[in-house]
């Protein structure tokens, strides 16, 4: 047997095996994905469910944190919130000193990935910044609104729902 001949059988795989491989290395990259984002997605937040109903498109939703502190989130929208539109965002944090603000878009129903925001501190528990809604799939689509604060008590939360109207040209 030439050494030519018995290198080239040895670096050839059957197509069974390339299969295999190419599987795996994609369920690998799945997997490290899911992992990257539930990191990125605030494990250590305290969130605390929304103490009342609201409608960011009405004006301000505001929601009890407990041992007195609130949080409040303004679009500063008026009327029907849409997509690909650059939104003020306000964010207000009584009854404990706030460090940093961060809101972030994520689709209700849907994965549409994470848009994050965060925002300028403005001095006395009051945070400004813009933020945007991704392109919707539907004409009518839910999303959530999650509010996260860094206090010295540890990062605080909660979220606020709302629909988003597909801009029409």
């Amino acid at each position: 047997m030439s050494p030519s001949r018995h290198s080239e059988g040895a670096g050839s795989r059957p197509p069974l095996l390339r299969l295999l491989i190419v599987t795996t290395l994609l369920t690998l990259s799945v997997a490290l994905w899911y992992l990257v984002r539930q990191s990125l997605d605030g494990d250590d937040v305290q969130w605390t469910p929304p103490s009342t109903p609201c409608d960011l498109q009405a004006g301000p939703c505001r929601t009890a944190l407990g041992d007195g502190r609130t949080l409040t989130l303004d679009l500063a929208g008026e009327g029907p919130i849409q997509a690909l539109t650059v939104l003020p965002l306000e964010v207000r944090v009584t009854g404990v000193p706030a460090e940093a603000a961060v809101v972030t878009f994520v689709g209700h129903d849907m994965d549409m990935g994470l848009y994050r925001f965060p925002l300028e501190a403005a001095g006395d528990g009051v945070f400004h910044g813009e933020g945007q809604v991704a392109l919707c799939t539907e004409a009518v689509m839910p999303w959530r609104a999650k509010v996260a604060v860094d206090t010295p008590r540890g990062h605080l939360g909660s979220w606020f729902d709302f629909e988003v109207t597909r801009s029409t040209p």
